[in-house]
């Protein structure tokens, strides 16, 4: 087996190992591990010092295939202290995730610091997690799971991590490290189990913003899962390290019978 879920072919092109596999297709690539891939390459894209990712936005454009792909970056709005950054992700022929991220200056703010959102039980604290498991996919079986106790379906606090690294080879910076697992949200505390003759509820996008990076190996969701009444759904988590909140993941769904 793989110890990475990519491996670099060269010129931009990287191909899919089977600790990328999908939960909802075995020929598609789950989001969360190329949502890693792309914030590694947004972070390769033009670097420059004192500069910090802020917000990745991730537009899904339909079933991610498996195999080998090619990621093309670009600065699209570029500044002295803020610029928007692209990622398009080609497989099969089509466009498959375009992602834009805003880069921010960054400076001295300790004075004024402060975060509202209150800081979950650590992973220490938390137990095994059996409900991932009814998720089928090469991905969700690469994860470490620990649940905090009141855990129920639509609301829970879940850690996740993976020993993989995200490209065969290669360092893998905490960021793209935790991103890489942050599309997991929809799966942590679903209203309906997933599989036979019950409900779908894919997410089309993955929005995250970052009030700092992170660190660490650990990531946990604090997450709530709402359904409305016209077949369209909302994943809500904030994002913690082992150190705290450090930022927040929204994912819309389309909610529909199987």
């Amino acid at each position: 087996m793989p110890d990475s879920f990519y491996r670099d072919l060269g010129g931009g092109r990287f191909e899919s190992t089977l600790h990328a596999q999908g939960a909802w297709n075995p020929e598609e690539q789950h989001m969360a591990p190329i949502s890693g891939l792309l914030t590694q390459c947004l972070l390769d894209c033009a670097p420059r010092d004192g500069m910090q990712l802020s917000r990745l936005s991730f537009d899904i454009y339909g079933m991610i295939p498996a195999g080998a792909f090619e990621v093309t970056t670009a600065v699209v709005r570029p500044g002295r202290t803020i610029e928007l950054l692209e990622a398009r992700m080609e497989a099969a022929g089509r466009t498959a995730i375009v992602a834009k991220a805003w880069r921010l200056g960054t400076q001295d703010t300790a004075e004024v610091a402060a975060v509202e959102d209150p800081r979950i039980p650590g992973p220490e604290e938390a137990g095994p997690h059996e409900g991932m498991t009814a998720w089928p996919g090469g991905f969700i079986r690469s994860l470490e799971v620990r649940v905090v106790p009141g855990h129920r379906p639509g609301r829970g606090q879940v850690w996740l991590r993976n020993p993989h690294a995200m490209v065969a080879g290669q360092q893998t910076p905490d960021v793209v490290r935790l991103v890489g697992m942050m599309d997991a949200a929809n799966g942590i505390a679903t209203r309906v189990a997933p599989g036979g003759d019950s409900w779908m509820y894919p997410n089309v996008d993955l929005q995250i913003h970052l009030h700092r990076l992170p660190r660490g190996e650990w990531l946990g969701l604090d997450t709530r899962v709402t359904f409305g009444e016209h077949g369209v759904g909302l994943t809500s988590s904030v994002a913690h390290d082992v150190d705290g909140p450090f930022g927040r993941v929204e994912q819309i769904l389309t909610v529909r019978k199987l």
